[in-house]
């Protein structure tokens, strides 16, 4: 885990990776209580028995917006900020789901800095996060994410 003083230290990291997380198993119940939040009830989501007749494995796949969700809760496995104001995910500059996750998979976050500059009281940090599938060469998701974190003076 890479342990900052403040968040302008992640400049001292640019192009670094900051490593994986654990492996986090993907159950129905998360998906099912996803849709229920969201409202994306579809079908290959929620419905075990047709996704066991229509699915190419026979399986319900996770939301990407839900894998995109896990993102914040994975990544304090990868980094902590010792002194720091308040925080926020300012958006993304890109995101592709590139691979379905079916229910029962693993998955885990690898992260990478891509940089971080000074915005007026704040730094704005950008992070490269690709959400891994295990038993799979290729990822579930690749996103360029950026944060805000006050300083504190």
């Amino acid at each position: 885990m890479l342990c900052l003083a403040e968040p302008m230290d992640f400049a001292l990291h640019a192009g670094a990776d900051l490593g994986v997380t654990d492996w986090t198993e993907i159950t129905q119940q998360q998906i099912d209580a996803f849709a229920k939040l969201t409202g994306d009830d579809h079908w290959i989501h929620i419905d075990e028995a047709r996704a066991a007749r229509e699915q190419p494995d026979g399986r319900t796949i996770a939301h990407g917006l839900f894998l995109l969700a896990l993102i914040p809760r994975l990544q304090r496995q990868l980094f902590s900020i010792a002194r720091r104001g308040a925080g926020l995910n300012y958006g993304y500059d890109s995101v592709r789901f590139t691979a379905p996750v079916p229910v029962g998979s693993n998955v885990r976050l690898r992260q990478q800095v891509v940089g971080a500059s000074q915005r007026g009281t704040s730094v704005r940090i950008e992070i490269r996060s690709t959400i891994e599938l295990k038993g799979s060469d290729r990822p579930a998701l690749v996103a360029e994410g950026i944060l805000l974190i006050a300083e504190v003076r």
